[in-house]
């Protein structure tokens, strides 16, 4: 087989998925932009069909007076002067055409919020299949540029490759995608928002300078509040201060941080003395912690976690254990798809040629020993 023409054929067949990939997540951003205009709009149409329909309802009650009006003259006409009598019927004639016009406006209202809604719900299906698909494209993008002939040499046999590629990028997309939700859901939307205020303050520049005032008071904040979700993105790709600081001090940023968002308590400590390891070393050792906490967090039910860094001579460790519910681990560990957090923590401990205990079971917490050795010739 000529290698050349296959990589040829490799290399077109990615740049035609790169550039589907590039025209979906125009697709889906045009369709986000568009989602915000139709939620707009349909906030206003709502508004107005409330008003709407609070004015058909005064006018019927008006019409209905106008009406016991016109029956009452009716009945007993010589007591009423001509004057009265056609004042009557022509009140009555006014309401009722006012009321045949407002009630026809208001169900107007109702198609054109109708259909809006519709519209919405198209477009979140539309938004939500296009991410779908983006994550699909990537996955194969992933495949296919694979160094397939490297990771041969490095497992076994055809299928655990297989597994672990897969495994590898399903998490490399899910974390890009988790990152672009972040994205979309805080500083995008704000900026929208942003945006959106500052056409008012436009709008209002020459008409109301203390309400352009207040808005411009309100922007600053909404600034600031996507400024902070925007480093928590950053600091949630990596941490700056661990290159800066070292593991121990960024540790105890990131479990100060935990203190003041939740409620569970936790007991940080630090064996021995307090050193710079080699940078792999001290990633791997932040993201097993930063895992064992969010586990804790979100499925343990924990009060409470004691967390415990050691710095031995030839290795750290590291010691987690919460008071939560615990899980029976060997059923916990086949069920991959549940608890991929466990997965990657032992994985990356096998990456760093370290050792990894995990001890739960139901009603008495757990507990996760970690050991990497510390090898100052690995960069």
């Amino acid at each position: 087989m000529d290698i050349k023409l296959l990589d040829k054929i490799l290399g077109e067949t990615v740049l035609v998925i790169e550039q589907s990939k590039d025209r979906i997540f125009d697709i889906a951003e045009s369709t986000r932009t568009e989602h915000l205009r139709i939620e707009q709009q349909l906030r206003e149409v709502r508004a107005q069909a409330i008003k709407c329909i609070e004015s058909v309802d005064a006018k019927e009650r008006e019409h209905r007076l106008h009406r016991l009006r016109l029956m009452d003259v009716s009945r007993d006409f010589r007591r009423f002067s001509e004057t009265d009598i056609k004042k009557a019927y022509e009140d009555a004639q006014s309401s009722q055409v006012e009321l045949v016009m407002l009630r026809e406006r208001e169900q107007y209202m109702r198609v054109q919020r109708n259909d809006l809604e519709r519209s919405l719900r198209t477009l979140q299906e539309t938004v939500k299949k296009a991410e779908e698909l983006v994550s699909q494209v990537g996955m194969a993008m992933g495949l296919l540029k694979g160094n397939v002939r490297e990771l041969s040499g490095q497992l076994d046999n055809m299928q655990q490759r297989q597994a672990l590629g897969l495994r590898v990028i399903k998490a490399q997309e899910e974390e890009r995608r988790r990152v672009a939700r972040d994205i979309h859901d805080g500083p995008a939307q704000t900026l929208a928002n942003v945006i959106l205020r500052a056409e008012i303050c436009e709008k209002l520049l020459e008409s109301d300078v203390n309400q352009v005032r207040a808005e411009l008071k309100l922007l600053k904040s909404v600034v600031r509040s996507s400024l902070q979700d925007i480093r928590k993105v950053i600091y949630d790709l990596r941490p700056m201060a661990l290159d800066d600081l070292g593991l121990v001090p960024t540790l105890r940023r990131y479990i100060n941080d935990l203190k003041e968002r939740h409620t569970m308590l936790i007991d940080f400590s630090v064996l021995g003395v307090d050193r710079r390891l080699p940078a792999h070393i001290e990633v791997g050792g932040f993201r097993i912690v930063q895992e064992s906490l969010n586990n804790a967090f979100k499925h343990s039910r924990a009060a409470k976690v004691v967390v415990r860094v050691e710095f031995a001579e030839d290795n750290l460790g590291i010691f987690v254990k919460d008071d939560g519910q615990g899980f029976l681990v060997e059923e916990a560990i086949n069920r991959q798809g549940d608890h991929f957090g466990l997965l990657s923590m032992r994985e990356r401990v096998e990456v760093l040629e370290g050792s990894w205990q995990l001890a739960s079971s139901l009603g008495m917490g757990t507990t996760i020993t970690v050991r990497i050795p510390i090898r100052e010739d690995v960069k």
